[in-house]
Protein backbone atom coordinates (compact mmCIF):
# COMPACT_ATOMS: atom_id res chain seq x y z
CA UNK A 1 0.00 0.00 0.00
CA UNK A 2 1.43 3.32 -1.05
CA UNK A 3 1.99 5.95 1.57
CA UNK A 4 -0.10 9.11 1.16
CA UNK A 5 1.75 11.80 -0.65
CA UNK A 6 2.34 14.85 1.54
CA UNK A 7 0.26 17.78 0.49
CA UNK A 8 2.06 20.84 -0.76
CA UNK A 9 2.03 23.61 1.82
CA UNK A 10 1.49 26.95 0.15
CA UNK A 11 4.14 29.55 0.82
CA UNK A 12 3.16 32.29 3.19
CA UNK A 13 3.04 35.59 1.40
CA UNK A 14 4.09 38.70 3.25
CA UNK A 15 1.59 41.52 3.51
CA UNK A 16 2.02 44.18 0.91
CA UNK A 17 3.06 46.76 3.46
CA UNK A 18 5.92 44.49 4.66
CA UNK A 19 7.38 43.82 1.24
CA UNK A 20 10.62 45.68 0.70
CA UNK A 21 10.34 48.63 -1.61
CA UNK A 22 13.19 49.60 -3.88
CA UNK A 23 15.00 52.62 -2.58
CA UNK A 24 14.72 55.64 -4.82
CA UNK A 25 17.81 56.57 -6.73
CA UNK A 26 19.25 59.66 -5.12
CA UNK A 27 22.03 61.72 -6.56
CA UNK A 28 25.01 62.25 -4.23
CA UNK A 29 24.94 65.99 -4.92
CA UNK A 30 21.90 68.07 -5.68
CA UNK A 31 22.77 71.37 -7.27
CA UNK A 32 20.52 74.38 -6.77
CA UNK A 33 18.72 75.87 -9.74
CA UNK A 34 21.36 78.54 -10.14
CA UNK A 35 24.12 75.93 -10.32
CA UNK A 36 22.16 73.78 -12.76
CA UNK A 37 21.54 76.73 -15.08
CA UNK A 38 25.22 77.63 -14.99
CA UNK A 39 26.27 74.03 -15.64
CA UNK A 40 23.85 73.61 -18.54
CA UNK A 41 24.88 76.91 -20.13
CA UNK A 42 28.57 76.03 -19.78
CA UNK A 43 28.10 72.56 -21.27
CA UNK A 44 26.12 73.99 -24.20
CA UNK A 45 28.83 76.58 -24.85
CA UNK A 46 31.58 73.95 -24.57
CA UNK A 47 29.76 71.59 -26.94
CA UNK A 48 29.08 74.27 -29.53
CA UNK A 49 32.61 75.64 -29.17
CA UNK A 50 34.10 72.18 -29.67
CA UNK A 51 31.98 71.69 -32.77
CA UNK A 52 33.03 75.07 -34.11
CA UNK A 53 36.67 74.25 -33.40
CA UNK A 54 36.39 70.95 -35.26
CA UNK A 55 34.73 72.59 -38.26
CA UNK A 56 37.36 75.32 -38.28
CA UNK A 57 40.16 72.77 -38.18
CA UNK A 58 38.62 70.72 -41.00
CA UNK A 59 37.99 73.86 -43.05
CA UNK A 60 41.59 75.00 -42.64
CA UNK A 61 42.85 71.60 -43.71
CA UNK A 62 40.61 71.68 -46.77
CA UNK A 63 41.73 75.21 -47.69
CA UNK A 64 45.37 74.23 -47.50
CA UNK A 65 44.74 71.18 -49.64
CA UNK A 66 42.84 73.24 -52.17
CA UNK A 67 45.71 75.77 -52.44
CA UNK A 68 48.52 73.25 -52.65
CA UNK A 69 49.65 74.62 -56.01
CA UNK A 70 50.19 78.09 -54.56
CA UNK A 71 52.64 76.94 -51.90
CA UNK A 72 56.31 76.85 -52.98
CA UNK A 73 57.77 73.46 -52.02
CA UNK A 74 60.51 73.80 -49.50
CA UNK A 75 63.89 72.04 -49.86
CA UNK A 76 65.46 71.01 -46.61
CA UNK A 77 69.27 70.66 -46.66
CA UNK A 78 71.68 69.36 -44.09
CA UNK A 79 74.50 71.76 -43.18
CA UNK A 80 77.76 70.86 -44.94
CA UNK A 81 81.09 71.32 -43.16
CA UNK A 82 83.32 73.61 -45.26
CA UNK A 83 86.47 72.00 -46.59
CA UNK A 84 89.69 73.98 -47.05
CA UNK A 85 91.09 72.86 -50.40
CA UNK A 86 94.58 74.15 -49.58
CA UNK A 87 94.85 72.02 -46.50
CA UNK A 88 96.61 68.73 -46.94
CA UNK A 89 95.46 65.67 -45.12
CA UNK A 90 99.03 65.02 -44.06
CA UNK A 91 99.94 68.55 -43.14
CA UNK A 92 101.66 68.97 -39.83
CA UNK A 93 100.88 71.87 -37.56
CA UNK A 94 103.51 74.49 -37.17
CA UNK A 95 103.51 74.16 -33.41
CA UNK A 96 105.64 71.16 -32.59
CA UNK A 97 103.96 70.74 -29.20
CA UNK A 98 100.62 70.02 -30.78
CA UNK A 99 100.07 66.33 -31.30
CA UNK A 100 99.56 65.16 -34.75
CA UNK A 101 96.06 64.03 -35.39
CA UNK A 102 95.26 62.35 -38.61
CA UNK A 103 92.73 64.13 -40.68
CA UNK A 104 89.26 62.56 -40.63
CA UNK A 105 87.81 61.38 -43.80
CA UNK A 106 85.87 63.77 -45.93
CA UNK A 107 82.74 64.68 -43.85
CA UNK A 108 81.08 66.71 -46.48
CA UNK A 109 77.46 65.56 -46.97
CA UNK A 110 75.43 66.36 -49.89
CA UNK A 111 72.11 68.21 -49.41
CA UNK A 112 69.11 65.95 -48.99
CA UNK A 113 66.25 67.64 -50.78
CA UNK A 114 62.61 66.91 -49.82
CA UNK A 115 60.09 66.14 -52.43
CA UNK A 116 57.38 68.80 -52.94
CA UNK A 117 54.75 66.47 -51.45
CA UNK A 118 56.82 65.86 -48.30
CA UNK A 119 57.54 69.57 -47.85
CA UNK A 120 53.92 70.49 -48.23
CA UNK A 121 52.88 67.77 -45.76
CA UNK A 122 55.35 69.07 -43.19
CA UNK A 123 54.03 72.61 -43.63
CA UNK A 124 50.45 71.43 -43.30
CA UNK A 125 51.13 69.48 -40.08
CA UNK A 126 52.85 72.44 -38.47
CA UNK A 127 50.02 74.85 -39.32
CA UNK A 128 47.23 72.51 -38.20
CA UNK A 129 49.00 71.61 -34.93
CA UNK A 130 49.53 75.23 -33.96
CA UNK A 131 45.97 76.10 -34.98
CA UNK A 132 44.56 73.28 -32.84
CA UNK A 133 46.68 74.21 -29.80
CA UNK A 134 45.74 77.88 -29.90
CA UNK A 135 42.10 77.13 -30.55
CA UNK A 136 41.93 74.78 -27.56
CA UNK A 137 43.45 77.42 -25.28
CA UNK A 138 41.00 80.04 -26.49
CA UNK A 139 38.10 77.59 -26.06
CA UNK A 140 39.08 76.95 -22.44
CA UNK A 141 39.36 80.68 -21.70
CA UNK A 142 36.02 81.53 -23.29
CA UNK A 143 34.36 78.54 -21.58
CA UNK A 144 35.45 79.90 -18.21
CA UNK A 145 34.12 83.34 -19.16
CA UNK A 146 30.84 81.78 -20.30
CA UNK A 147 30.48 79.97 -16.96
CA UNK A 148 31.11 83.20 -15.05
CA UNK A 149 28.63 85.17 -17.16
CA UNK A 150 26.01 82.40 -16.85
CA UNK A 151 26.45 82.40 -13.06
CA UNK A 152 25.95 86.15 -12.85
CA UNK A 153 23.00 86.14 -15.26
CA UNK A 154 21.25 83.33 -13.36
CA UNK A 155 21.88 85.18 -10.12
CA UNK A 156 20.16 88.32 -11.41
CA UNK A 157 17.28 86.34 -12.92
CA UNK A 158 16.68 84.17 -9.86
CA UNK A 159 17.02 87.02 -7.37
CA UNK A 160 13.49 88.21 -8.11
CA UNK A 161 12.23 84.63 -7.95
CA UNK A 162 13.83 84.39 -4.50
CA UNK A 163 11.88 87.48 -3.48
CA UNK A 164 8.64 85.78 -4.50
CA UNK A 165 9.54 82.68 -2.48
CA UNK A 166 10.54 84.69 0.60
CA UNK A 167 7.32 86.73 0.49
CA UNK A 168 5.20 83.59 0.11
CA UNK A 169 6.99 82.02 3.08
CA UNK A 170 6.47 85.08 5.27
CA UNK A 171 2.79 85.30 4.36
CA UNK A 172 2.20 81.56 4.88
CA UNK A 173 3.62 81.71 8.41
CA UNK A 174 1.69 84.85 9.42
CA UNK A 175 -1.76 86.29 9.27
CA UNK A 176 -0.97 89.46 7.34
CA UNK A 177 -1.75 89.84 3.66
CA UNK A 178 -0.76 93.48 3.24
CA UNK A 179 2.71 92.72 1.85
CA UNK A 180 3.29 93.08 -1.89
CA UNK A 181 6.24 92.23 -4.10
CA UNK A 182 6.19 95.15 -6.57
CA UNK A 183 8.94 93.55 -8.66
CA UNK A 184 11.03 95.79 -10.88
CA UNK A 185 13.07 94.97 -13.94
CA UNK A 186 12.22 93.74 -17.41
CA UNK A 187 8.73 92.52 -18.18
CA UNK A 188 9.66 88.84 -18.37
CA UNK A 189 8.18 85.66 -16.93
CA UNK A 190 9.42 86.41 -13.41
CA UNK A 191 7.86 89.88 -13.48
CA UNK A 192 4.59 88.35 -14.69
CA UNK A 193 4.72 85.80 -11.86
CA UNK A 194 5.25 88.57 -9.30
CA UNK A 195 2.35 90.63 -10.66
CA UNK A 196 0.09 87.57 -10.61
CA UNK A 197 1.15 86.84 -7.04
CA UNK A 198 0.34 90.42 -6.00
CA UNK A 199 -3.08 90.21 -7.65
CA UNK A 200 -3.78 86.97 -5.80
CA UNK A 201 -2.79 88.62 -2.50
CA UNK A 202 -5.11 91.55 -3.23
CA UNK A 203 -8.00 89.19 -3.79
CA UNK A 204 -7.22 87.13 -0.69
CA UNK A 205 -6.85 90.26 1.42
CA UNK A 206 -10.25 91.54 0.30
CA UNK A 207 -11.81 88.15 0.92
CA UNK A 208 -10.39 87.76 4.44
CA UNK A 209 -11.22 91.37 5.28
CA UNK A 210 -14.84 90.81 4.22
CA UNK A 211 -14.95 87.65 6.27
CA UNK A 212 -13.62 89.43 9.37
CA UNK A 213 -16.07 92.29 8.93
CA UNK A 214 -18.96 89.85 8.55
CA UNK A 215 -17.92 87.99 11.71
CA UNK A 216 -17.58 91.22 13.68
CA UNK A 217 -20.86 92.66 12.46
CA UNK A 218 -22.79 89.42 12.96
CA UNK A 219 -21.40 88.98 16.46
CA UNK A 220 -22.21 92.56 17.34
CA UNK A 221 -25.77 92.29 16.02
CA UNK A 222 -26.37 89.05 17.94
CA UNK A 223 -25.49 90.66 21.24
CA UNK A 224 -28.72 92.67 21.44
CA UNK A 225 -31.21 89.77 21.06
CA UNK A 226 -29.15 87.63 23.43
CA UNK A 227 -29.24 90.38 26.04
CA UNK A 228 -33.00 90.67 25.63
CA UNK A 229 -33.39 86.91 25.99
CA UNK A 230 -31.26 86.82 29.13
CA UNK A 231 -33.25 89.69 30.65
CA UNK A 232 -36.56 88.02 29.77
CA UNK A 233 -35.44 84.85 31.55
CA UNK A 234 -33.83 86.45 34.59
CA UNK A 235 -36.73 88.78 35.52
CA UNK A 236 -39.39 86.05 36.04
CA UNK A 237 -36.89 83.94 37.98
CA UNK A 238 -35.94 86.87 40.20
CA UNK A 239 -39.61 87.76 40.85
CA UNK A 240 -40.55 84.18 41.66
CA UNK A 241 -43.29 84.05 39.01
CA UNK A 242 -42.01 80.81 37.44
CA UNK A 243 -43.45 77.45 38.52
CA UNK A 244 -41.00 75.12 40.18
CA UNK A 245 -41.26 72.53 37.41
CA UNK A 246 -40.17 75.14 34.82
CA UNK A 247 -37.25 76.59 36.75
CA UNK A 248 -34.71 73.91 35.62
CA UNK A 249 -35.60 74.55 31.98
CA UNK A 250 -35.20 78.31 32.38
CA UNK A 251 -31.85 77.89 34.12
CA UNK A 252 -30.63 75.64 31.29
CA UNK A 253 -31.76 78.30 28.84
CA UNK A 254 -29.81 80.92 30.82
CA UNK A 255 -26.71 78.71 30.79
CA UNK A 256 -27.02 78.28 27.03
CA UNK A 257 -27.48 82.02 26.66
CA UNK A 258 -24.34 82.65 28.71
CA UNK A 259 -22.31 80.21 26.59
CA UNK A 260 -23.55 81.91 23.44
CA UNK A 261 -22.51 85.30 24.76
CA UNK A 262 -19.06 83.95 25.56
CA UNK A 263 -18.83 82.52 22.05
CA UNK A 264 -19.78 85.87 20.52
CA UNK A 265 -17.23 87.67 22.69
CA UNK A 266 -14.55 85.22 21.56
CA UNK A 267 -15.49 85.69 17.90
CA UNK A 268 -15.30 89.46 18.30
CA UNK A 269 -11.89 89.15 19.94
CA UNK A 270 -10.71 86.85 17.15
CA UNK A 271 -11.91 89.31 14.50
CA UNK A 272 -10.19 92.18 16.30
CA UNK A 273 -7.02 90.13 16.67
CA UNK A 274 -6.86 89.41 12.95
CA UNK A 275 -7.40 93.06 12.07
CA UNK A 276 -4.49 95.51 11.92
CA UNK A 277 -6.31 98.80 12.48
CA UNK A 278 -5.16 99.84 15.96
CA UNK A 279 -3.07 102.45 17.74
CA UNK A 280 -0.05 100.86 19.51
CA UNK A 281 0.41 101.70 23.17
CA UNK A 282 3.11 100.66 25.68
CA UNK A 283 2.24 97.44 27.49
CA UNK A 284 4.18 95.24 29.92
CA UNK A 285 3.37 91.56 29.59
CA UNK A 286 4.22 91.03 33.25
CA UNK A 287 1.36 93.33 34.24
CA UNK A 288 -1.06 91.44 32.01
CA UNK A 289 -0.03 88.16 33.65
CA UNK A 290 -0.61 89.59 37.13
CA UNK A 291 -4.09 90.70 36.09
CA UNK A 292 -4.88 87.29 34.56
CA UNK A 293 -3.71 85.48 37.71
CA UNK A 294 -5.91 87.70 39.84
CA UNK A 295 -8.95 87.08 37.60
CA UNK A 296 -8.55 83.29 37.42
CA UNK A 297 -7.19 82.49 40.88
CA UNK A 298 -10.67 81.54 42.12
CA UNK A 299 -11.26 79.19 39.16
CA UNK A 300 -7.81 77.67 39.70
CA UNK A 301 -8.61 76.96 43.37
CA UNK A 302 -11.86 75.25 42.41
CA UNK A 303 -10.03 73.15 39.78
CA UNK A 304 -7.21 72.43 42.33
CA UNK A 305 -4.54 73.80 39.96
CA UNK A 306 -1.54 75.41 41.62
CA UNK A 307 -0.43 78.65 39.90
CA UNK A 308 3.18 79.89 39.98
CA UNK A 309 4.77 82.83 38.19
CA UNK A 310 8.26 84.15 37.50
CA UNK A 311 7.76 87.66 36.17
CA UNK A 312 10.37 90.00 34.74
CA UNK A 313 9.69 93.18 32.77
CA UNK A 314 8.56 92.39 29.22
CA UNK A 315 7.83 95.74 27.52
CA UNK A 316 6.03 95.60 24.17
CA UNK A 317 3.88 97.91 22.08
CA UNK A 318 0.38 97.09 20.88
CA UNK A 319 -3.29 96.99 21.76
CA UNK A 320 -3.56 96.75 25.58
CA UNK A 321 -6.89 94.90 25.55
CA UNK A 322 -5.74 92.31 23.02
CA UNK A 323 -2.36 91.76 24.70
CA UNK A 324 -4.15 91.28 28.01
CA UNK A 325 -6.32 88.68 26.27
CA UNK A 326 -3.16 86.68 25.43
CA UNK A 327 -2.28 86.18 29.09
CA UNK A 328 -5.90 85.56 30.09
CA UNK A 329 -6.51 82.95 27.39
CA UNK A 330 -3.21 81.17 28.00
CA UNK A 331 -3.84 80.93 31.72
CA UNK A 332 -7.48 79.90 31.21
CA UNK A 333 -6.32 77.17 28.83
CA UNK A 334 -3.74 75.99 31.37
CA UNK A 335 -6.33 75.83 34.17
CA UNK A 336 -9.30 74.37 32.31
CA UNK A 337 -7.35 71.69 30.44
CA UNK A 338 -5.53 70.39 33.49
CA UNK A 339 -6.12 67.73 36.11
CA UNK A 340 -6.65 68.03 39.87
CA UNK A 341 -3.46 68.85 41.82
CA UNK A 342 -1.89 69.99 38.57
CA UNK A 343 0.36 73.01 38.06
CA UNK A 344 0.55 75.98 35.74
CA UNK A 345 3.65 78.19 35.59
CA UNK A 346 3.84 81.56 33.81
CA UNK A 347 7.11 83.29 32.92
CA UNK A 348 7.80 86.68 31.34
CA UNK A 349 11.08 88.30 30.34
CA UNK A 350 13.14 89.62 27.46
CA UNK A 351 15.73 88.33 25.01
CA UNK A 352 18.06 90.39 22.82
CA UNK A 353 15.30 91.93 20.69
CA UNK A 354 12.03 90.40 21.91
CA UNK A 355 9.87 90.14 24.98
CA UNK A 356 8.32 86.78 25.78
CA UNK A 357 5.61 85.10 27.80
CA UNK A 358 5.65 81.37 28.45
CA UNK A 359 3.03 79.15 30.05
CA UNK A 360 3.76 75.58 31.10
CA UNK A 361 1.03 73.38 32.52
CA UNK A 362 0.35 69.76 33.32
CA UNK A 363 -2.55 67.94 31.78
CA UNK A 364 -3.45 65.18 29.32
CA UNK A 365 -0.71 63.58 27.25
CA UNK A 366 -0.50 65.14 23.78
CA UNK A 367 1.16 63.94 20.61
CA UNK A 368 3.28 66.39 18.57
CA UNK A 369 0.97 66.03 15.55
CA UNK A 370 -1.97 67.23 17.65
CA UNK A 371 -0.41 70.61 18.47
CA UNK A 372 -1.20 72.51 15.20
CA UNK A 373 -4.91 71.64 15.45
CA UNK A 374 -5.15 73.27 18.88
CA UNK A 375 -4.59 76.72 17.33
CA UNK A 376 -7.40 76.36 14.80
CA UNK A 377 -10.83 77.82 15.62
CA UNK A 378 -13.27 75.34 17.19
CA UNK A 379 -10.61 72.61 17.21
CA UNK A 380 -9.69 70.69 20.35
CA UNK A 381 -7.35 67.80 20.99
CA UNK A 382 -8.84 64.34 21.30
CA UNK A 383 -7.74 64.11 24.94
CA UNK A 384 -8.57 67.69 25.93
CA UNK A 385 -10.85 68.12 28.89
CA UNK A 386 -12.94 71.07 30.06
CA UNK A 387 -15.86 72.88 28.51
CA UNK A 388 -14.02 75.42 26.38
CA UNK A 389 -15.21 76.62 23.01
CA UNK A 390 -12.00 75.81 21.14
CA UNK A 391 -11.26 79.48 20.46
CA UNK A 392 -8.80 80.36 23.23
CA UNK A 393 -5.54 79.39 21.51
CA UNK A 394 -6.88 80.51 18.12
CA UNK A 395 -7.43 83.99 19.55
CA UNK A 396 -3.93 83.92 21.09
CA UNK A 397 -2.39 82.98 17.74
CA UNK A 398 -4.30 85.67 15.84
CA UNK A 399 -3.32 88.41 18.31
CA UNK A 400 0.32 87.29 18.36
CA UNK A 401 0.68 87.25 14.58
CA UNK A 402 -1.09 90.59 14.21
CA UNK A 403 1.53 92.08 16.56
CA UNK A 404 4.40 90.65 14.45
CA UNK A 405 5.16 87.99 17.03
CA UNK A 406 5.87 84.27 16.96
CA UNK A 407 4.19 81.45 18.87
CA UNK A 408 5.48 77.92 19.46
CA UNK A 409 3.92 75.06 21.41
CA UNK A 410 5.51 71.79 22.48
CA UNK A 411 3.98 68.89 24.43
CA UNK A 412 5.47 68.02 27.81
CA UNK A 413 6.77 64.46 28.26
CA UNK A 414 4.59 63.83 31.32
CA UNK A 415 1.50 65.48 29.89
CA UNK A 416 0.43 69.04 29.28
CA UNK A 417 1.83 71.69 26.97
CA UNK A 418 4.30 74.58 26.91
CA UNK A 419 3.33 77.67 24.90
CA UNK A 420 6.04 80.26 24.20
CA UNK A 421 5.21 83.65 22.66
CA UNK A 422 7.70 86.31 21.58
CA UNK A 423 6.79 89.87 20.59
CA UNK A 424 9.03 92.72 19.41
CA UNK A 425 10.48 94.43 22.46
CA UNK A 426 9.77 98.08 23.13
CA UNK A 427 12.86 100.25 23.48
CA UNK A 428 11.90 101.62 26.89
CA UNK A 429 10.10 99.17 29.16
CA UNK A 430 8.07 99.60 32.27
CA UNK A 431 7.10 97.22 35.00
CA UNK A 432 8.89 95.50 37.81
CA UNK A 433 10.31 92.08 38.29
CA UNK A 434 9.02 89.74 40.81
CA UNK A 435 8.30 86.18 41.72
CA UNK A 436 5.18 84.75 43.19
CA UNK A 437 4.81 81.25 44.52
Amino acid sequence: MKEPRPRHTPRRRLPRRLLPHPLPLRLPLRLPLRGRLTLVTTLVFLTLGSGLLLLNWLSTQQLIEDNRSLVVPAVATVPVQPVNPSASPTSVPTNPATPVVPAPPDTAMEATPLTPAEGFQDFQNRVLTQLLTRSLLLLLVFTALAALLAWQASRRSLHRLTQVTAAARRISTGSTLDERLDLTGPHDEVRELGDTFDAMLDRLDRSFDAQRQFTAHASHELRTPLTLQRTALEIPLAQGRVPDDLKPALRRALDANTRTEHLIDSLLTLARGESHTRTPQPVDLADTVRTAVADLSGEAQVAKVHLTTTLAPAPVSGDPALLAQISLNLLANAVRHNHPDGTAHLTTGTTEANAFIEVTNTGPLLEPQEIPALFEPFRRGRTRTGNGLGLGLAVVRAITLSHDGTITATPRPGGGITVHIELPQRSEGTGSAGAQP
